[in-house]
């Protein structure tokens, strides 16, 4: 049952158009993911379909009666109550029915001689105790603790204000006290946004049991994996839609866009081929071959143009190194640090060889971010050693930006720091960024958080660091920058730690998993995908075995590499095995066609010849389909 139908919804801002023509609808029990790059009008969207907004043109139609619950970035809380308080709120009216079935019960005891009065008392508690049952109104207690728990709000944090909460953690009760709420449609924009990886799965596994739609905004792509079995990206003012999650939406969307690109060139050759005719006709220059030229030209003005597929612009960068590090890159023994009576983490042990890929994770508040501001000397530990190894040039991305310097434009930001390079060779290092011409002359201080992340990765970029310490890296990027990024990670010939709560970034660039806790660090060899089966089947961390010799160590790199090679060798067989069932198959289709002519028997030699090749064909490709049969097998 169709729950929500949008058609041809417009809306600008001045002389900026951000939505053109958006047309889906959502279904009930969907799930559905919107995407789109940074600035393309997706909260815009989600704020039209919430009522906070009013499109310019097109139509809404949704169900009757229908409950929608939005959830912006940023959440309005009262800051009068407690964090318990304020989801208690939600259930206000199922409190009031308890009070009145109270209230009915001594009411019915007072009663007891009056059977008129009882009969009419008894009927009025009968009905609200179906109400009252119907409301969840014996677990809803229970309800809440479980939504409390599930977003990582501490015993101790339900009896704390709402005042003295931080924006994440406002955000958070936000979010619990909608999901509460159980609205017919739920509208999610940066649902995981203050989330820990936790909270994250909590809200995955809630998500997935939802018993009503849900539309989200979210650039977690292994969030939208998990949750989300429809994607909408919104591009250029429109919505396409694609069935399956973020992975098989990625797929398909390279595959239309191949697809849209063929058809275009084959209109495109089909345009100049009768252009060249008509050119010839009119050379001849007589009555015949003009009316022939004139009769071609109007059906050429009649053809329907194909546009040339076009697709946002993307970053474009890559990261190289000035020299190599020895084999020992970084030792840490016995870190420390606190805040006053609070300690974030003691006897931290790291140890990072030359290219390794380590990705850093723990919970909200562990003193991530603070470990590696200790590493990069912003931050002195209270006790404990920090030592690099040889040729060690550490670079530092710091997901607050607090390096760069407000008051400078993005060229003197990049320039002041590289004054051996000249003007071009800067422009040129900000275009691969996307910051083209008088984009460069823009103050820092007006930058977007995802405009200044990129800022910074330039900076990164021209510094050709040997060791990345990263905080955060995909945060503010749009999904096409956060795929370019983790290529220009897997292609960096450099050791990289990274803190990152994006699932899928994890996936995608480590080799080794790192959980931070107050006690220590805990070790996990494999991605993110590889920690948490570990995790869940309550398998001891790899750091907790007997110490490795360097040459086992090496040993067993060199068999993670080797895996890793002949997966991809493995993926690669098998793409170009699918190419040759593709070719195949549309060899066949041009052979049957052939055969299907009722001209081609004329010639009696050449439908032999054609029925040769075509039971050839067949042949083929059933050997074909039995070895990408073999090759999916494996």
């Amino acid at each position: 049952m169709i729950l929500l139908a949008l058609q041809g919804i417009q809306k600008s801002f001045g002389t900026n158009q951000v939505l053109k023509d958006v047309s889906f609808t959502l279904q009930n029990g969907e799930r559905m993911g919107l995407v789109g790059v940074n600035g393309s009008g997706k909260s815009t969207l989600m704020k039209i379909i919430a009522g906070l907004e009013t499109a310019d043109a097109g139509t809404m139609n949704v169900q009757k009666g229908l409950r929608f619950g939005y959830l912006a970035q940023q959440g309005a809380v009262d800051e009068n109550r407690t964090v318990l308080e304020e989801l208690e709120t939600v259930f206000d009216p199922v409190v009031a029915m308890e009070r009145r079935l109270r209230a009915l019960e001594e009411e019915m005891a007072a009663a007891a001689e009056d059977a008129e009065k009882l009969h009419r008392l008894g009927s009025e508690y009968d009905r609200l105790t179906r109400d009252f049952e119907n409301a969840n109104g014996y677990g809803w207690r229970s309800a809440v603790q479980g939504v409390l728990a599930g977003l990582g709000f501490t015993k101790a944090q339900q009896s704390q204000r709402a005042a003295l909460l931080s924006g994440g953690e406002r955000t958070r009760l936000c979010l619990g006290r909608l999901l509460l709420t159980e609205p017919d449609i739920l509208l999610l924009d940066e649902p995981t946004n203050h989330l820990d990886l936790k909270a994250i799965s909590w809200l995955e596994d809630y998500l997935q049991s939802y018993r009503g739609a849900v539309l989200v905004v979210s650039h977690d792509r292994y969030f939208m994996d998990h949750v989300c079995g429809r994607m909408g990206e919104l591009l250029f003012g429109t919505v396409e839609c694609y069935d399956g999650n973020y992975t098989a939406y990625m797929a398909q969307r390279a595959e239309r866009f191949e697809i849209r690109i063929k058809a275009w060139q084959l209109q495109q050759k089909e345009i100049a081929r009768q252009e060249a005719i008509i050119a010839r006709y009119r050379m001849y220059n007589r009555e015949k071959s003009i009316r022939a030229a004139e009769s071609r030209e109007k059906r050429l003005e009649k053809l329907e143009r194909l546009e040339k597929p076009t697709d946002e612009k993307t970053v474009h960068f890559h990261f190289d190194v000035r020299r190599r590090t020895g084999e020992d890159v970084l030792m840490v023994d016995e870190l420390k640090k606190s805040y006053g009576q609070r300690t974030l983490f003691d006897h931290v042990k790291l140890h990072l060889r030359a290219g390794d890929r380590v990705a850093l994770i723990g919970d909200n508040g562990v003193g991530k971010t603070t470990l590696l501001r200790c590493l990069v000397g912003e931050e002195k530990p209270d006790s404990g050693t920090i030592r690099y190894g040889a040729q060690v040039d550490v670079g530092y991305y710091d997901q607050h930006q607090a390096r760069l310097h407000n008051e400078k434009t993005v060229l003197d930001e990049v320039w002041d720091d590289f004054r051996r390079l000249d003007q071009t060779e800067v422009r040129g290092a900000l275009g691969q960024f996307l910051f083209s011409g008088d984009d460069v002359l823009m103050p820092v201080s007006t930058l977007s958080g995802g405009e200044k992340g990129r800022v910074a990765l330039t900076k990164l970029m021209l510094h050709k660091d040997n060791v990345l310490l990263l905080d955060e890296p995909t945060n503010h990027l749009d999904m096409d920058s956060r795929e370019v990024l983790e290529e220009a990670l897997q292609s960096f010939p450099g050791t990289i730690l990274a803190i990152s709560h994006d699932r899928y970034f994890i996936n995608r660039f480590a080799e080794k998993v790192m959980v931070l806790e107050e006690g220590g660090v805990l070790e996990y060899l494999g991605n993110y995908d590889d920690y948490w089966e570990k995790v869940h089947r309550e398998l001891p961390p790899d750091g907790s075995a007997p110490q490795q010799t360097r040459t086992a160590l090496e040993k067993e790199k060199k068999k993670t590499r080797e895996e890793a090679a002949r997966q991809k060798e493995r993926q690669q067989a098998l793409a170009a095995a699918e190419a040759a069932v593709a070719k195949a198959e549309q060899e066949a289709a041009e052979l049957e066609a052939a055969l299907a002519d009722p001209a081609t028997y004329a010639d009696s030699a050449r439908a032999q010849a054609l029925s040769r090749a075509y039971q050839q064909k067949q042949k083929e490709m059933e050997a074909l389909y039995q070895a990408w049969e073999e090759m999916m097998e494996e």
